[in-house]
């Protein structure tokens, strides 16, 4: 049997998740594909590559895990000969894996999953969403090759590189919300940056609910739970549910968040991903994608 490119990612995917199902979002193929790719690499090799445990998902034995840690090699040498080739014809060619900060996943990736591969048909490009840790992690493991993110508390190992200023417009001030109960959005590192505004202030926020996905949080608004803060504003005021959000921009001793992209620190850049930062340099503006902004209604 030949080995093929798609069954070590199949397999890597696989040990980075430990779950079938989030391995094949990651690789795009359907569920089915994957357990085939593993079940014809364990009759070509004559390895176990990995065991179920129901507590813990699949999870690799000794020789998988040396198997693996050979596919991330090969996998390695195979992008750069596609870097190596692109340079060479100047392409824009190969696999690009993108992540997106979970709140701007509605608003950015539908664009940037459409736009970029228009412009880029050669390119294979694939698309996560997660909150700002996963993001680290996953660009300093090399399961991500650049994400679009805003530039909260980034550390000094990655890049961070400035599209476009988040909405900074005068409504309110954290003493206006402190009285009131909040929905706070619990993702890693925003959570902080929120409640940082009152801390600030010497003010406690009453906190009602809190919730890390983005919908049920507006939902929750929108039928008269509490307030909550956002980092940028979707192109619908309009929860769920189909009821009313009223957005009022937050000012005072507040830090304006700036949307950009995340790279690991590196000598060079792949061609895919120099284009990528290209390319959402001139798509990621207001006009394009005017949930980036918005004024109180």
């Amino acid at each position: 049997m030949r080995l093929t490119p798609r069954q070590l990612e199949d397999v890597v995917a696989v040990a980075d998740h430990g779950s079938v199902a989030l391995a094949a979002e990651r690789v795009n193929v359907s569920s089915p594909s994957i357990p085939a790719a593993i079940g014809q690499l364990k009759a070509t090799f004559g390895v176990q590559l990995f065991v179920r445990r129901h507590a813990q998902g699949l999870s690799l034995t000794e020789g998988g895990r040396q198997f693996v840690g050979t596919a991330r090699d090969g996998l390695a040498t195979a992008s750069r000969l596609t870097d190596s080739a692109a340079a060479i014809t100047g392409r824009v060619a190969g696999p690009l894996t993108v992540g997106c900060l979970l709140t701007f996943a509605q608003v950015l990736l539908p664009q940037m999953r459409y736009g970029f591969p228009d412009r880029y048909p050669e390119a294979d490009f694939r698309s996560h969403a997660g909150h700002q840790a996963a993001l680290f992690k996953a660009l300093r493991a090399a399961r991500l090759d650049v994400a679009l993110t805003c530039d909260l508390d980034i550390p000094s190992d990655l890049d961070f590189v400035p599209l476009v200023p988040l909405a900074d417009r005068a409504s309110v001030i954290p003493a206006d919300l402190a009285p009131h109960t909040m929905i706070l959005l619990n993702l890693p590192f925003s959570a902080d940056c929120f409640l940082s505004f009152f801390i600030k202030e010497g003010l406690r926020p009453v906190i009602a609910g809190r919730t890390r996905d983005m919908g049920v949080m507006r939902a929750m608004v929108a039928n008269g739970f509490g307030y909550s803060i956002a980092n940028i504003r979707l192109g619908s005021d309009r929860a769920p549910d189909g009821k009313l959000l009223i957005v009022v921009p937050l000012v005072g001793e507040v830090r304006p968040l700036q949307i950009g992209l995340l790279l690991p620190r590196s000598a060079g850049r792949r061609r895919t991903v120099a284009a990528f930062v290209d390319h959402c340099q001139t798509e990621v503006t207001d006009a394009a994608l005017p949930g980036l902004y918005g004024t109180a209604p």
